[in-house]
């Protein structure tokens, strides 16, 4: 059995923020939730999360019922949290510890360390950096032989050349690892019990201590502030972009596109500049996205070109459409094939048919429009009357004149024409003009009013 023990008990004091360190978000997602979701990777029977504080907002974040919260009360160390932590777990397991503030580790990296792991033997992960900064050293013998962990801290100027860190990644067996958790002390710089002593026990007693390496060290990297937020976060939509670009997707700047969710896409598909993908997105083949644009929760057929500056929300755009620029789809909006939205229309919880075009300056909300429908610049549909909500209908081959108002409820019959300037309060019927425009008036001899001149002082 695998146990999954993941410390996230630290406040994060250089966070400067009431949010526990470890919910703050990389790409979208809080940090812990990053750490689960590798866990699934490694085959885990069960999950403790060792929290600190924040326990109910911890909870209402990462809803996930197979955790076991494991409250620290009084933070004294990684020892300490990991002996709080093992009285859950069954002597049997087999122990991996993780950190939820090193949210880019690797599932891949994790299944090298197991294997590491075995009756005799304890895996740890190191890393060879060229500055071992803050971390602690890896002290081998003459045969290169594990013997011990030095912390930073404690560590003498001659230690702290070593290049090979711990990066804090261990795995062992749980009844072991209890063995020699119970007889940790805190006779250090800290006054806190490391974790990082039960390898020089471990050696001790004649058990091997395996190590391994991560794949990439960027995936150790802590986060203790805010600088460290945005560096990890940059690295992660990296290493999205690359995968991306390497599984057929032509991104034009990797260091200017996020993506906070998950993508899916066909072939020869175009994103350029400063796009932020979020949520779960699908886009057909040959799907264009222009700049500035934020596409969340969406499904977008083939042959869609979204223009500059678009806001796209929970809806689903048909083959061959055209939207934008500065165009926005609220939710629960069907745009279908062929359809033009233009630049400042903003459709919301509508459907609009196939072939049809809202291209200037519209609003469209809580309506149904049918297929082939010209809809002229300024046209709004007044579908909320300060309390209640109520649906436009529009038939097929319809044509709305500029600048009208079609006041909902109403509905506007196949092929009907609205002139323009038209304030619609009950239904047009179809393959008829209809309009509210007054009769145009020219009043012969009307003067403009002028300003007078002011008179100068004499």
């Amino acid at each position: 059995m695998l146990e999954v023990i993941i410390l996230a008990a630290g406040k994060g004091t250089r966070m400067v923020s009431n949010l526990p360190k470890v919910l703050h978000e990389i790409a979208g997602k809080p940090m812990l939730q990053h750490v689960l979701d590798t866990c699934l990777d490694t085959g885990a029977d069960r999950l403790h999360v060792v929290y600190g504080f924040g326990g109910d907002l911890l909870r209402e974040k990462i809803q996930n019922d197979e955790i076991n919260w494991i409250l620290q009360s009084e933070q004294k160390g990684t020892g300490h949290a990991v002996d709080i932590a093992l009285s859950h777990v069954s002597d049997d397991s087999t122990v991996l510890v993780l950190y939820g503030d090193v949210p880019l580790i690797s599932g891949d990296s994790l299944a090298k360390l197991l294997q590491t792991c075995g009756e005799k033997s304890v895996g740890l992960m190191t890393a060879v950096l060229q500055d071992g900064g803050s971390y602690g050293r890896i002290q081998r013998d003459s045969k290169h032989c594990f013997q011990s962990i030095i912390e930073h801290k404690d560590a003498t100027p001659e230690q702290c050349e070593i290049n090979e860190i711990n990066t804090g990644f261990l795995a062992a067996p749980a009844a072991r690892l209890k063995s020699w958790v119970s007889k940790l002390g805190c006779d250090n710089a800290q006054g806190e019990y490391y974790l990082t002593d039960i390898f020089a026990m471990a050696v001790a007693d004649g058990v091997a201590v395996e190590t391994c390496q991560p794949d990439k060290n960027t995936e150790i990297l802590g986060i203790n502030d805010r600088q460290d937020l945005s560096d990890v976060e940059r690295i992660y939509q990296q290493q999205q972009a690359n995968r991306y670009l390497q599984t057929g997707l032509t991104v034009s700047d990797p260091a200017r596109f996020d993506v906070r969710g998950s993508l899916r896409f066909g072939k020869d598909c175009f994103i350029d500049i400063n796009v932020i993908i979020e949520g779960d997105v699908i886009l057909g083949d040959r799907v264009s996205i222009g700049p500035n644009t934020i596409v969340k929760n969406m499904s977008i057929g083939d042959d869609v070109e979204i223009k500059a500056n678009c806001i796209l929300e929970q809806s689903t755009i048909g083959e061959l459409a055209i939207i934008g620029p500065f165009a926005r789809i609220r939710p629960e909006s069907e745009i279908a094939s062929l359809v033009h939205i233009g630049n400042f229309v903003e459709i919301k919880k509508s459907q609009v048919g196939s072939g049809s075009k809202v291209n200037h300056l519209s609003y469209v909300g809580d309506s149904e429009i049918g297929m082939d429908v010209n809809v002229g610049a300024g046209v709004i549909t007044c579908n909320y009357d300060g309390a209640n909500k109520f649906k436009t209908i529009i038939g097929d081959n319809a044509f709305i004149g500029s600048d009208s108002q079609l006041v909902a409820p109403v509905e506007i019959g196949k092929g009907a024409t609205i002139g323009a300037g038209s304030t619609i309060t009950a239904n047009a019927p179809a393959d008829e003009l209809t309009l509210t425009r007054p009769a145009q008036q020219t009043r012969k001899g009307w003067q403009r009013p002028v300003k007078q001149k002011a008179q100068k002082e004499s």
